[in-house]
């Protein structure tokens, strides 16, 4: 592959994009530049960033400008609407595309990021039905007001706005958006467009900013925040302008995205109001339910490793997000080092969280947000003794690159190790096979398949991958491979082709044998990459570290089934290089369910779970 060329296929061949951040500005919100510096800092972690922004000081400065008064009304609940008929609405659209957008697009250029700024009306990327006549109160009686054009978003273009996506660092839409019956545009509110445009178009994450530190309990005490919310409890609280967030957060909790109300005017969710659309039936499941909710597909584990350090806080455990990412909370001290290492991430999904009953489905549910938590929740029940250190973190990337866990190999050393994996309460895993993974790619002339002796670029890599299988077998008969992606395009007189294959490899092969078989077998003009090798590891049943386990299940009397899994974890990554460690992967659910849209856990298998995994650090601590 020619230098600075992409891969087509990436480390796992799946076509996830980068993960989505819908972020509603208010026009307050605008005066403050760090808020432009968050959405800079979002971009170079590889988010996709669509602002919505907020009109109301834009409008007033137009207005201002151009010498019109602004028109309002009177709600019957007493609440000020700004009244905008049909000749009225080309003055607000004005507002937006001559002071707003080119004060977000001014902002966001001067950092050096591509910025495409535009209503929602134009080329009907949102479009809107009218609302019903207007009840207003003038002077101290009703009256109905028929024109206002005031509307409610029912269609988003996301095909196009994804392109859109694809194409700027940034897109910033703004209301009012487009009538569908071809009327004069509609005027929305911005939150509610903002909540729209995240449901449609899946986002991760949706972030509605404001001047205050999220929603507050006491409007006069800028500390009263409230920090979780489930649907329908924070419409008591909100006043004014706040109602509108509030509408537009329970509307967007509805879909993908895990949703916050942030401020004073930062995107940051620290001390933000929360909103969850699924609720746990009992507190101790907070924060399982909390964590599966947060979108966390590899590369962008950040707003999950966040809403666990806050947590670590309220809980008095010293935690940090370190260098590559990784949440690392740790308690005590000392000579005797026990590591639990989960992992942030997941692999691509798009469905709402849920509870029926007990059962919690969504992804990570699994595989392996459970075993985190129920790692960091016996990280506070324990109080580790003198000597000894009990670390938890939460690794990144272990569904693609191993990154978070290969930073935790150089960097946190352990004399046990727990990985967090489903295993099911009542067993322990005691290895896995190790993993390669290796990319083939080639590039070929264009010929026509009519000519004598043509050879493509996809003839090249099916030879390929029948070497590979060949050599793999030849070399360990009891190793797994499957080719995990192919592809083959013309780009101009050349087709390029590229494959990724995963070979799974039991304890006691070296990892570099197969790969100087596989690089043996493939031919020129084929070439070869390895993107992850890692060995086979086992621990002994006699270990202190399993021993400890076979204690806690004795003591709930357990009987315990023991496993040696095909698939493999960070357990692996650890191994290239720590020697004679015991590690031993333990953690709630079903791993059959791992990566499958049945993905779904019971409370008491994770309760379960939770309380042996407590008493097995505790015997290891106390050893």
């Amino acid at each position: 592959m020619p230098p600075g060329t992409p891969p087509a296929l990436g480390e796992v061949a799946a076509t996830r994009r980068p993960a989505l951040y819908v972020v509603k500005l208010g026009s307050a919100t605008l005066a403050h530049s760090r808020v432009f510096d968050e959405l800079l800092l979002l971009h170079r972690l590889g988010a996709r960033l669509l602002v919505v922004a907020g009109g109301a000081a834009g409008i007033a400065e137009h207005y201002r400008r151009t010498g019109r008064e602004i028109r309002t009304l009177l709600s019957r609940g007493g609440d000020e609407i700004r009244y905008c008929p049909p000749e009225e609405m080309r003055h607000i659209v004005a507002a937006y595309e001559q002071v707003t957008l080119p004060l977000v697009e001014e902002e966001l250029t001067r950092r050096g990021l591509s910025v495409l700024t535009s209503t929602a009306r134009s080329g009907s990327l949102v479009t809107g039905t009218v609302n019903g006549p207007l009840r207003v109160r003038e002077d101290g009686r009703i009256r109905v007001v028929r024109d206002h054009r005031a509307g409610t978003v029912t269609a988003v273009d996301t095909d196009r706005i994804a392109a859109l996506l694809d194409a700027f660092d940034v897109v910033c839409l703004s209301p009012p958006v487009a009538d569908a019956e071809g009327g004069s545009p509609l005027n929305v509110d911005a939150d509610v467009l903002a909540a729209g445009l995240a449901r449609a178009l899946d986002a991760d994450h949706l972030r509605l900013v404001t001047g205050t530190a999220g929603l507050l309990a006491d409007p006069a005490d800028p500390t009263s925040t409230l920090r979780h919310l489930a649907p329908g409890e924070g419409g008591g609280y909100a006043r004014g302008r706040m109602r509108q967030k509030v509408r537009a957060a329970e509307i967007a909790v509805t879909g993908t995205s895990d949703t916050a109300i942030t401020g004073p005017h930062t995107l940051s969710t620290t001390g933000a109001t929360r909103f969850w659309g699924a609720t746990a039936p009992a507190g101790d499941l907070d924060l399982l339910s909390r964590a599966v909710q947060v979108s966390s597909v590899s590369r962008d584990e950040r707003e999950l490793a966040l809403l666990l350090a806050e947590w670590c806080e309220d809980h008095g455990i010293k935690s940090e997000i370190d260098a590559a990412g990784n949440l690392v909370a740790t308690r005590g001290a000392g000579d005797r080092r026990l590591l639990m290492l989960g992992h942030l991430d997941t692999v691509p999904y798009r469905w709402p969280v849920r509870w029926d009953g007990e059962v919690l489905s969504g992804r990570g549910s699994v595989d392996a947000k459970a075993s985190l938590v129920a790692f960091l929740q016996t990280l506070a029940s324990c109080e580790p003794p003198e000597g000894v250190e009990l670390r938890v973190v939460g690794a990144v990337e272990e569904e693609i690159t191993g990154a978070g866990a290969f930073h935790v190999r150089d960097t946190y050393p352990a004399d046990a190790v727990i990985v967090g994996e489903p295993s099911g309460a009542t067993a322990l895993t005691l290895g896995y096979h190790g993993l390669i993974k290796v990319r083939l790619h080639t590039r070929e002339h264009v010929g026509h398949t009519a000519g004598e002796g043509v050879r493509t670029a996809g003839d090249r890599l099916v030879e390929a991958l029948t070497a590979v299988r060949a050599a793999v077998a030849g070399a360990a008969p009891d190793a797994l491979t499957a080719t995990l992606g192919v592809r083959a395009l013309n780009q101009g007189d050349v087709q390029d082709g590229e494959a990724v294959v995963d070979v799974r490899l039991p304890p006691g092969h070296a990892v570099e044998d197969i790969v100087r078989a596989l690089r043996a077998a493939v031919a020129e003009p084929v070439r070869t990459e390895v993107l992850r090798g890692t060995p086979g590891v086992a621990t002994p049943r006699t270990s202190p570290l399993v021993r400890s386990f076979q204690r806690a299940f004795a003591a709930s009397q357990v009987r315990p089934r023991y496993l040696v899994k095909k698939g493999s974890s960070d357990m692996n990554t650890l191994a290239t290089t720590w020697q004679g460690v015991p590690m031993v992967a333990y953690g709630p659910g079903d791993a059959s369910l791992d990566h499958t849209p049945a993905e779904h856990l019971h409370a008491t298998e994770f309760r379960r779970a939770r309380r042996l995994l407590t008493a097995a650090v505790r015997e290891w601590s106390t050893m």
